[in-house]
């Protein structure tokens, strides 16, 4: 049923390019990934997803996951569009989404989890602390931050990441956290992490880190 939900998914995009995006990103998170993060959401409650782009995932986790309320930010309002309309033709009530900037996020809204799938590393280093807290914030005491980020060890793996990267957005610089760094900053800011390595078959350096909340 969950890879019907992908096809379903990527033929609700217009453009061909659209769907041939959709296609690369299903490839480098594909069903197995998601459903490897998506058993750390909540059964029921509200999500948000940070960095959204045209709503892939959150119009995954909105299907796969009946009882959760997606609610999907990015930065550019034309990939909110495009995900609202993508939503509405798959009837998916369950899923909203709205023009946001994940560095100046502010803790208004209380979720029961929140997660970013290779979100991180294109955020200015100095702005990742201030977005950790601001979710710390906006989740009760044991809600879940699930971040999917890419290590920055070892080096060939960063390179291939890295020329991908560079394909999809020349123009945005990265910053590629040492996991070891990455996991010191979420426990300074107060949650308890697990982490584990994503095996792939392509050189990707995946990495899965499950905060809970502690205080």
């Amino acid at each position: 049923m969950q890879s019907e939900i992908i096809r379903r998914i990527i033929g609700a995009y217009d453009s061909p390019i659209v769907r041939a995006y959709c296609w690369g990103r299903f490839q480098i998170l594909r069903q197995r990934f998601l459903d490897e993060i998506g058993q750390y959401l909540p059964a029921q409650g509200q999500v948000l997803d940070i960095g959204c782009g045209i709503g892939l995932f959150s119009l995954y986790y909105a299907q796969a996951h009946p009882g959760l309320r997606l609610n999907g930010v990015d930065l550019n309002p034309k990939r909110i569009a495009v995900a609202t309309r993508a939503a509405q033709r798959l009837g998916v009530a369950n899923a909203s989404y709205s023009p946001g900037d994940a560095t100046g996020f502010k803790s208004g809204t209380s979720f029961d989890a929140v997660y970013m799938l290779d979100v991180i590393h294109h955020i200015p280093a100095q702005a990742v602390r201030p977005l950790l807290e601001e979710i710390r914030k906006s989740l009760p005491i044991g809600g879940r931050l699930l971040v999917k980020d890419v290590d920055s060890k070892p080096t060939y793996k960063r390179l291939f990441t890295h020329v991908l990267d560079l394909a999809m957005d020349p123009t945005t610089p990265v910053h590629y956290w040492p996991a070891d760094s990455l996991v010191q900053l979420l426990r300074e800011v107060g949650f308890r992490v697990y982490r584990h390595n994503m095996v792939d078959y392509l050189p990707y350096p995946h990495i899965l880190y499950t905060c809970e909340r502690i205080g």
